[in-house]
């Protein structure tokens, strides 16, 4: 469906402060200003997220538009490197090398299932025993709802990879069109990831 924005329509009764409806564990605001700017938080567990940009009426809806568009974070390969003398046969790192917790990953080889687990910082290695060579890597977050897809190896890698994860805008809701709507007095936010309430701040 195409959403075609509406020119000229005065501020909605949807402008104000907001706080986030869901639980205890879990924090998080949405702010709309009269000039058609919004601000949106959210902290709950690890997981942080931001985002500010435009609310615009589309089809008799608010909805928001993050500005700029964040820019997406990215896996690369990099050199290897060695931890305690030995290389891992999978590290994941930031761009300044410090080793990444956490990261869930997939393994594929020529034959066998598939091993899966998550990083530590000093990388992973392959249990002991299993000589299988590895010839592929999949890596996700799932809460940023982040995929690296199929990264392949091949002879010259011996069987050992270093990822490099470059954040960018790493946490930066990427709101495309993403519409409120009052329902039994509080504003629900549609976002792909699914339902967001929030109640008036008075």
């Amino acid at each position: 469906m195409i959403l075609i924005p509406e020119a000229g329509l005065a501020a909605p009764a949807l402008v104000g402060r907001y706080r986030l409806a869901e639980g205890p564990d879990v924090a998080g605001g949405l702010e709309l200003t009269a000039d058609g700017r919004f601000r949106y938080g959210l902290a709950a567990g690890a997981l942080d997220e931001s985002a500010q940009g435009r609310w615009q009426i589309v089809e008799g809806k608010t909805c928001l538009f993050t500005e700029p568009k964040p820019v997406p974070p990215a896996f690369s390969r990099g050199a290897l490197v060695s931890i305690d003398g030995a290389t891992p046969t999978l590290l994941v790192t930031w761009p300044d090398g410090g080793g990444i917790a956490g990261v869930d990953f997939r393994i594929g080889f020529d034959s066998g299932e598939p091993l899966e687990g998550y990083t530590q910082s000093y990388g992973w290695s392959m249990p002991e025993g299993d000589m299988r060579v590895p010839r592929w890597v999949e890596l996700s977050v799932p809460m940023h709802q982040l995929t690296s897809g199929r990264i392949m190896l091949d002879d010259n890698d011996h069987g050992a990879v270093r990822i490099i994860l470059t954040p960018n805008d790493l946490g930066v809701v990427n709101f495309e069109a993403a519409c409120l709507e009052e329902d039994a007095g509080k504003v629900i936010l549609h976002r792909k990831e699914g339902e967001m309430r929030f109640e008036r701040v008075r």
